[in-house]
Formats: C-alpha cells, structure tokens, sequence
C-alpha cells in the first residue's frame, strides 16, 4: 500500500479525499518532525518511532573488495508493538468493521495504575551500559564474522549435540539392561 492507497482506504471515515489526504500528511508529518528531532513517537496497538545513532564503521566495497569508511548516522527506527505483531502472526483475528489499531491495543489500565513518563522511559533506554545492549548484526565495534569462524562455531555446535545425543543413548541402554537384570 503506498501513500495514494493509504489516503483512499482512510477517505470513507473522514468524509472526502482531501481531509483524508490532509489528515495522513499532517500524521506523517507530525512523526517525521518528532522522530527527526529526537522524540520517540509511540502509538499504543501499533508501534514506536524513535531516532537511532550508528556508530562509525568501516565496510567492503562489495565489487572491489576495498574497505570503506562510513560516517556516523542517524536513522529511524520502527518497532512494530504487541498488538500489531499478533494481528500480522494471526494470534489475534483482524476485526470486521472499526479500527484495527483500536482493537489490537492492549486493554485500558485501571484508574489508580502509574503511567510511565517519557522521561523514565529515555532513562530507561539510553542508561544500560555498553555491555548489555544489543548488538547488530555485524558484532560489537562493526567487526564481522569470518567464514571459517562461522563454520567452527556450527561444527562446536553440532559436536555438542552429538554429545548430548550419546550420553542419552548410552543412559538408556544402562536403564533397560538395569531392568533385564531383575
């Protein structure tokens, strides 16, 4: 679904083309100002926007085999929340009629439950140490991993299964001779 669809499926509810193409460009454009300039935008049932610093790395030019230095940059960031992710797995059913982000947003809190502020939630995010963030793809600090430490990793791997495999069978066959000898 592009922008044109998007404006077409949402025109029904807000009674013309124009108001519904005016209310997607003023959404859009409200994320895209908040996100930019460092908000993160969280819309329950849906999902979260947020502003993403990338480290300075280095690459291989893929033709040449040279390696790249690429700046540091910023980049958004989407995360699909619960509700979405059970309604795309099918764990939820899509609702016939009214709003599916309405319907896949988690039920209301009860009057005396704290909400959590903005601000908690940056601490949150932004004061774990190094350590325990997650890394991407690409390992810590940008490295990658090399074939041949890739198929060691997958050979250790399989060793240790056919490990655990062989302690089980040799477990059985003492049970079942321990239950002959009686």
């Amino acid at each position: 679904m592009n922008k044109a669809q998007l404006v077409e499926a949402v025109q029904d509810r807000l009674g013309g083309r124009a108001a519904a193409a005016d209310a997607v460009d003023a959404v859009l454009d409200a994320i895209i100002r908040a996100v930019a300039g460092g908000d993160r935008v969280s819309i329950t049932g849906f999902g979260s926007f947020e502003k993403v610093e990338r480290a300075a790395r280095y690459a291989r030019n893929p033709q040449t085999g040279e390696r790249v230095r690429v700046k540091k940059t910023a980049i958004p960031r989407f995360r699909p929340g619960q509700g979405f992710k059970d309604l795309t797995s099918g764990a939820k059913k899509m609702p016939k009629s009214g709003s599916a982000a309405a319907k896949a947003s988690p039920t209301p809190r009860p009057s005396g439950a704290k909400k959590t502020t903005a601000k908690k939630t940056a601490r949150k995010t932004t004061a774990r140490p190094a350590a325990t963030r997650r890394t991407t793809a690409a390992g810590p600090a940008g490295t990658r991993k090399t074939a041949a430490a890739a198929k060691s990793a997958a050979k250790k791997t399989a060793a240790t299964k056919a490990a655990a495999k062989k302690t089980t069978a040799k477990k059985t066959a003492k049970k079942a001779t321990k239950r002959t000898a009686k």
